[in-house]
């Protein structure tokens, strides 16, 4: 939905065309005489809509979200998911693809809750797996709408062509997953013997390692995670602030991309990145996240301060900068679970998964909320 951000705002239906998804719809009206060539909306509209349910869905969690039952929250994701698809790829305006956008984003807020908690259940070394599998459904979302569009393939249909993804996501939760044994969760080998039988074909699994916590402790929990929340918070902001407020402004007109090629193409970049430093975690573990927080700020300074003075002479420059963006944010992502499985209790593990997934989804929303007046406030002036 991100990747489709700048085609879901650039077009509108008009009377007798197809929805504002396909080729051929008569644009929105948009400043082109400016230099960031703006449509009327920043794409950071998309990222509230993909943000905002999640974002409600994460707080809840920790106040007793995660203690239901796991395999009705994977049915409902799966078919938010699907129902997504079809919403936007049928739209006939903005207002009715935004509500399509917040139905992908229930089943992402959902789906992580979901699994971040029930890996407290499976070995630790599943962190490194599920962090690698998330940055791989990034980079195949980014490189699909890219690859498919620039294939010919409309919108529309790029995007009915995702159905098979929900299905997949429900046969391997029921079908593939297995339940797992009592066990110490501590490394890779327990993985090979710690589940054997299908979750279709075993009783529901209940989380119960968390189910007895008082409020009081819940809370002495949640104080211990912020060192690690406030830095994930911090780096999610800076490269969503990118994302959704910079990417559509890093417009440039001396090369063979369209405006839109170049926006799909940073953000498939982006996502390249995020997958290589999530499934980087055997290779290279960062204990100190801060480090990654302190460096994405800079990146977010360094392109700010292009948007005022354009010292960037190339696009291929640019292309670095996002790819290095997504390595930052990838290896916080993935070292922040990882270190919090490492250091909380079997009893605390469930409910510090699901606290903490909420750090991402509010960086995320705070770079929204900023990235509209900018969007704005740019277009205006240049």
């Amino acid at each position: 939905m991100l990747s489709a951000a700048h085609d879901i705002l650039s077009h509108e239906k008009a009377p007798g065309n197809q929805s504002h998804v396909d080729p051929g719809p008569a644009p929105i009206p948009h400043n082109s005489s400016s230099r960031f060539d703006c449509n009327s909306v920043s794409t950071a509209a998309v990222l509230l809509a993909d943000i905002l349910p999640t974002f409600i869905i994460k707080l809840l969690a920790p106040l007793g979200l995660h203690l239901l039952p796991y395999s009705p929250r994977v049915l409902v994701s799966g078919l938010c998911a699907a129902g997504s698809f079809v919403l936007v790829a049928f739209s006939r305006s903005v207002g009715t693809s935004l509500c399509g956008v917040v139905l992908a984003s229930i089943s992402s807020g959902l789906g992580e809750v979901t699994f971040l908690s029930l890996t407290a259940f499976y070995p630790r070394a599943v962190i490194s797996w599920w962090s690698s599998g998330t940055g791989g459904a990034g980079l195949l979302g980014a490189l699909s709408y890219l690859g498919l569009t620039q294939a010919g393939l409309s919108p529309r249909h790029t995007l009915l062509s995702m159905l098979g993804i929900p299905v997949l996501l429900l046969a391997s939760y029921f079908f593939l997953l297995t339940s797992p044994e009592p066990q110490d969760p501590g490394g890779e080998e327990e993985a090979e013997t710690a589940a054997r039988q299908p979750l279709i074909g075993t009783p529901e699994l209940k989380p119960g390692s968390s189910s007895g916590l008082s409020l009081q402790e819940r809370w002495t929990v949640f104080k211990g995670l912020l060192r690690y929340i406030i830095p994930l918070v911090l780096v999610y902001f800076a490269e969503y602030f990118i994302n959704q407020g910079l990417f559509e402004l890093l417009f440039f007109r001396n090369t063979s991309l369209s405006h839109a090629q170049q926006y799909r193409w940073y953000q498939m970049l982006y996502q390249a990145g995020v997958f290589a430093s999530r499934s980087s975690l055997h290779c290279c573990h960062v204990r100190h996240t801060w480090a990654l927080a302190a460096l994405q700020c800079l990146n977010l300074g360094v392109l700010l301060l292009d948007m005022w003075f354009s010292f960037l002479p190339s696009i291929y420059l640019v292309f670095l900068i996002i790819l290095y963006e997504g390595l930052l944010g990838g290896a916080a992502y993935v070292n922040t679970f990882h270190n919090i499985a490492l250091e909380t209790s079997d009893e605390h593990r469930e409910f510090a998964m699901a606290a903490a997934c909420i750090s991402d989804t509010l960086g995320i929303s705070l770079s929204g909320l900023l990235a509209l007046p900018l969007h704005d406030f740019l277009c205006h002036l240049s």
